[in-house]
């Protein structure tokens, strides 16, 4: 048979498709800008046909229809990514959540979680008879080598891309012809507190530097401010929109990457028909299974590796916080320490984790004496390098405890500064600063000078009085 012949053997309906998803199944779906919501609209209709079915994804930019109260008993969601429109459920148990560095994802579903039915999203049938994983290949296609079933959403809106991004029509099982734009996740205003962020992330980056960028405000802040550099490098476990411009004037060129020399390397695309456009049949950008492209070992290939993650709450250790507040789920790990352990390894890397210092309209500090109860620790004290925030750099590597904590203060919000400096006397018996020192750090927020140090001379007379 033809490719041509095979392929519309294999084309049905999307409710012809989902007849053969049986009653406790997994299913692990596409996610974000590839997820295939044809193919998962007809599931929802039908829910009532099924009985006791997990669907396993990551990050969601819909909504989670598995998390309704009608579904209970039909269907289960099983997270691997917390999104908005899920973090409820996950708290109150409504919705599974597994955890996971986001390079070991692949190896997590295959071993251990073990889908039967995959269903994603992919372009067009080439005239090769090969279609393309577009914005998503990250865990999305690994899930087709080895899933009994295996359902595509074939979109017009998909964009081909190159890399280890295709598969042929043979080694699916259904075909579903639905054409749906993408999701977008468009560029928002960059806030003056993030360009600050961006300013100081960019001094730290140097021509020839090999990057790795996230989504949001931060990354397109640091973008921003790469406009007087030369020969950047591109790995990176996903991009926005905001490394379009740069990658079109040449800012970022990939020539000095030690490994897919002149390529742009990422697992997954999240931005608008923008990127997309500009990914679509570009020799220049590969996109790569995330257990390569996460790797760790992999990503140190590259000489002057920098990644930039940002997170939610960073303690005087230096021990990050950025998927849970408290209890409660908000995201996930994702590849944060799979980058920083890269960049780390990297001749010549760095780490940076930046954020702005406050978080609740700037009610409460980002920079805290010690963690929430209950949030977990994302990336561990000795592996984090620098911190960013709008107000500077602190450098934690080779610094002792109390070089830490100073650090960190003097990048917190001076509104806070007060607060820190006292729970670090409580911890180490002894000021961070001198009297100059201090009303440097405290010169924003005057009316604490004062009461500061009052509160230092109790409690240092307290600590006289118990030796």
């Amino acid at each position: 048979m033809t490719w041509k012949e095979i392929y519309e053997s294999k084309l049905v309906t999307a409710e012809e498709a989902i007849k053969s998803i049986h009653d406790n199944d997994k299913v692990v779906t596409g996610f974000a800008c590839g997820e295939p919501f044809g193919i998962l609209q007809a599931l929802i209709d039908n829910y009532k046909d099924y009985n006791n079915v997990e669907i396993i994804n990551m990050l969601t930019l819909g909504d989670s229809p598995w998390c309704r109260p009608e579904m209970k008993g039909h269907f289960k969601l099983n997270c691997l990514f917390a999104s908005h429109s899920n973090r409820k459920a996950i708290s109150n148990g409504t919705s599974d959540f597994t955890t996971s560095h986001f390079y070991e994802i692949p190896d997590v579903l295959k071993n251990y979680i073990c889908p039967r039915v995959s269903i994603v999203m992919v372009s067009p049938p080439d005239e090769h008879g090969y279609v393309s994983f577009g914005t998503t290949v990250d865990y999305t296609r690994g899930t087709t080598d080895y899933c009994e079933v295996v359902i595509a959403q074939v979109n017009k809106h998909m964009p081909r891309t190159f890399g280890n991004s295709i598969k042929h029509v043979r080694d699916f099982t259904y075909f579903v012809e639905i054409d749906q734009p993408l999701p977008e996740i468009k560029g928002v205003e960059i806030s003056e507190n993030e360009m600050k962020i961006g300013i100081n992330c960019a001094s730290l980056i140097n021509d020839g530097d090999c990057l790795q960028l996230g989504i949001g405000g931060i990354p397109n802040a640091v973008c921003a401010q790469l406009w007087d550099k030369k020969d950047l490098g591109l790995h990176s476990e996903l991009v926005g929109d905001g490394v379009v411009d740069l990658l079109e004037a040449g800012i970022i060129n990939n020539k000095k990457k030690q490994t897919h020399m002149g390529r742009t390397v990422i697992g997954a695309a999240f931005g608008s028909k923008k990127l997309n456009d500009y990914i679509n049949n570009n020799p220049s950008v590969e996109l790569h299974p995330i257990d390569y492209v996460n790797n760790p070992i992999e990503i140190a290939k590259n000489d002057n590796m920098v990644s930039i993650n940002s997170c939610l709450q960073v303690d005087l250790l230096g021990q990050v916080v950025s998927d849970t507040v408290g209890l409660n789920q908000f995201s996930a790990v994702g590849g944060q320490v799979d980058f920083v352990r890269g960049a780390t390894m990297s001749k010549g890397g760095r780490s940076i984790i930046a954020m702005p210092s406050t978080a609740k309209k700037g009610m409460i500090s980002r920079i805290v004496p010690l963690i929430t109860e209950g949030s977990a620790i994302t990336t561990p004290r000795n592996d984090v390098n620098y911190i960013v925030t709008e107000f500077g750099i602190a450098q934690l590597k080779g610094k002792t405890l109390k070089e830490r904590a100073k650090a960190l203060i003097s990048i917190a919000h001076p509104k806070f500064r007060a607060h820190l400096i006292i729970e670090y006397i409580k911890r180490f018996n002894e000021e961070p600063f001198s009297k100059d020192e201090l009303k440097e750090q405290l010169k924003d927020v005057k009316e604490h000078v004062d009461d500061v140090k009052m509160q230092i001379k109790n409690l240092l007379s307290k600590r006289i009085e118990e030796a």
